[in-house]
């Protein structure tokens, strides 16, 4: 297994906290978080990064309004411009490395960041994994969803404990690390700065999730879409809807998995990430 270190990094405005691994290979892998309560690149890739890291450069930001990324001094933007701000925080930790094309791997939020990348930067942008993605029409906010957004409400840890399990299919798969992984969430997203600043990150118009059509079928990049076929945090249906517009794009579905493709499936999701990036030397699991 490749060990990561954590590192510090100003871009822009705010200073970037992020995780790297693998800082010898030639091939590089951005992995981009979902907006989910206390998601950080730690809790969501942690696993991920250790194993592709012995093959792979990976990096992982703490994207700019979670985790420990400094939150900016100007927090009243929009859904789309806090979507521009982190496409702007990945290009410029690519400067930082002269890393001039990079493949992405998007969770969720990390999934519309992925596309909104290669819409404003089609020519630094290889491959795209998006797992679990938004983007996509579905038939509107989940009840899960509905109880993400408004945690703030009722934010005792016992409401915490219930949302985290939400999304997986079976929170048996994490076993003894449930509660680990409820403590330390529950202890980024209790930060009096998120507490304030968490509720506004969402749209206030569920609309303002979607890609256009007509971007999307511009995306002329290899997409390889993952989805839990039971998510109950962005249905299946999105990635359905991407697929059928994205023109050089495979759909996977995988059956008694939730949300967290990267955790429920581990193996499976790595090994499709890795057959789908196409190099050389298929890494061994066990």
């Amino acid at each position: 297994m490749a060990k990561y270190e954590t590192k510090r990094l100003r871009t822009g405005d705010f200073e970037t906290v992020y995780c790297e691994a693998g800082t010898h290979h030639s091939e590089t892998i951005f992995f981009l978080h979902g907006s989910g309560p206390g998601a950080t690149a730690e809790s969501n890739w942690k696993n991920t990064m250790e194993v592709l890291g012995e093959k792979y450069h990976v990096i992982a930001p703490d994207l700019v309004g979670f985790g420990n990324t400094e939150i900016p001094e100007n927090t009243n933007l929009t859904f789309w411009q806090w979507t521009t701000l982190r496409v702007q925080q990945v290009l410029n930790l690519m400067d930082h490395y002269n890393i001039e094309t990079t493949n992405l791997v998007g969770n969720s939020m990390g999934g519309i960041i992925s596309l909104n990348a290669v819409m404003q930067a089609p020519d630094k942008f290889k491959r795209l994994v998006l797992m679990g993605s938004g983007g996509g029409i579905t038939n509107g906010p989940t009840a899960e969803i509905v109880r993400m957004t408004n945690f703030f409400k009722n934010p005792t840890i016992e409401d915490f404990r219930n949302l985290i399990t939400y999304f997986m299919y079976d929170e048996k798969v994490v076993g003894d690390q449930l509660e680990e992984i409820v403590r330390n969430r529950y202890e980024v997203i209790m930060k009096p700065d998120f507490q304030k600043l968490y509720p506004t990150l969402f749209p206030a118009n569920p609309l303002e999730l979607l890609i256009p059509v007509s971007a999307l079928k511009r995306i002329t990049q290899p997409v390889l879409l993952i989805h839990g076929y039971e998510d109950q945090f962005v249905p299946k249906e999105s990635s359905l809807s991407l697929v059928e517009h994205l023109p050089n794009a495979e759909l996977v579905l995988l059956k008694q998995c939730g949300h967290w493709v990267q955790i429920e499936k581990a193996e499976r999701f790595i090994q499709l990430v890795d057959q789908f990036l196409g190099t050389k030397n298929a890494l061994s699991l066990t």
